[in-house]
């Protein structure tokens, strides 16, 4: 494949994928938000998101969302339904700029920060290009440059669950075009003090591209937020990129909206793969409402915090193991075989995932309010029974 791919290859390219690939096993597992494991297969054909349950407990939404800030911002904003968005995302990409204390061209925004993640993985896996992460963590990237014939080098993660930061650095080399960090991470919710994440991508920077995935940092309370993101070293210019979304504790999945932050001559690079207009004015509307509502993000914390500790103490007694969590999920080992739990928690109207990690199966799951999870736990009990 060519070094340099044209605008008019990317269309095309893209234009392929979706006529040719988008029913078949291969493009759902190279898309989704995590390898589809067998026991997945075997349950729900290759759409482990197609299946119905009244509690979805499956793809990390929150439960509590869209604030009703939003839902008043998009009802006003209809009458923009006739209009292009550019004026208005530009005046949103000014609101994130001084939120982040950068300016507006070190920002860009997609459709949620997976269809940014997939421009990054055509922008650095080009000509054979090598992407580096832990794993298991969240796969768009990688999954996607892999289709423009990009090589993916996963590194496993350590006993808890962690990134292993050490043993990534020594699997750079001069190929690396890319290394793809999760804190905290998406399936395990784990999260690595900054103390040993910060140095790593101020070192690792020097060599190659780090790309910090923040999607669920707004779980931490304010201060460790801080403390946590890699936003700062962007704002020293190092080569380092940061995504954030507004699926998770904004709680607008739906309206597909999200960003990154990076130098400018990143945000070129990585931009010129985006295909046409990604967002609408509603999304538009809707994050700009979020931005400021404090209120809601505290409820939705505090809620999470609440309902995840039942689902820990749960845990906790069973004697299971599992990641300690920073995040609106929990990842831990099967006590039963996959293809039972999966097809007897649906018997009881709930989703939820299965991964295939290390020959062993491991369960996934969202947390959703404190009822939902009691009724997970009382489930998921009689279904392990």
């Amino acid at each position: 494949m060519k070094a340099q791919l044209s605008r008019r290859d990317w269309f095309k390219s893209s234009l392929a994928l979706t006529a040719g690939l988008t029913l078949s096993p291969m493009f759902v597992d190279k898309l989704f938000a995590g390898p589809v494991s067998a026991a997945e297969r075997f349950q729900w054909g290759i759409n482990p998101y197609s299946a119905n349950g009244n509690i979805r407990l499956n793809a990390n939404e929150n439960p509590y969302g869209p604030s009703e800030k939003v839902k008043q911002a998009i009802i006003e904003n209809m009458h923009e339904s006739n209009r292009y968005p550019f004026q208005a995302l530009s005046e949103l990409k000014k609101m994130i700029a001084d939120k982040e204390g950068v300016d507006t061209d070190h920002i860009h925004m997609g459709a949620g920060s997976g269809e940014i993640l997939c421009e990054a993985g055509v922008a650095f896996g080009l000509d054979n290009g090598e992407i580096l992460s832990g794993f298991p963590t969240f796969t768009e990237m990688m999954d996607y440059a892999k289709v423009f014939n990009a090589k993916w080098d996963k590194v496993n993660l350590n006993d808890k669950l962690e990134f292993d930061y050490g043993a990534m650095a020594s699997r750079v080399n001069s190929k690396t075009k890319l290394v793809f960090i999760c804190n905290p991470n998406n399936p395990t919710g784990t999260l690595v003090d900054p103390s040993i994440v910060s140095p790593f991508c101020q070192d690792i920077s020097k060599k190659t591209l780090v790309y910090s995935d923040e999607a669920y940092l707004e779980f931490l309370e304010p201060e460790m937020q801080k403390r946590v993101s890699n936003i700062e070293l962007v704002k020293k210019g190092m080569n380092v990129v940061v995504s954030r979304t507004f699926s998770k504790i904004h709680g607008l999945a739906g309206l597909r909206i999200g960003y990154i932050v990076a130098k400018p001559d990143l945000i070129k690079k990585i931009s010129q793969y985006q295909m046409g207009i990604p967002i609408s004015q509603h999304a538009i509307a809707a994050a700009k409402a979020s931005l400021g509502d404090n209120e809601f993000m505290t409820l939705s914390r505090t809620k999470n915090t609440e309902a995840r500790g039942h689902l820990e103490g749960y845990l906790k007694q069973k004697g299971f193991s599992y990641g300690k969590s920073h995040t609106n999920f929990m990842f831990f080992l099967a006590p039963k075989e996959g293809k039972a739990i999966l097809s007897g928690m649906q018997q009881k109207n709930i989703l939820m995932r299965i991964w295939d990690y290390k020959n062993k199966e491991w369960c996934r799951v969202s947390i959703g309010t404190l009822d939902e999870m009691k009724q997970f736990t009382q489930a998921f009990d009689e279904v392990i029974a």
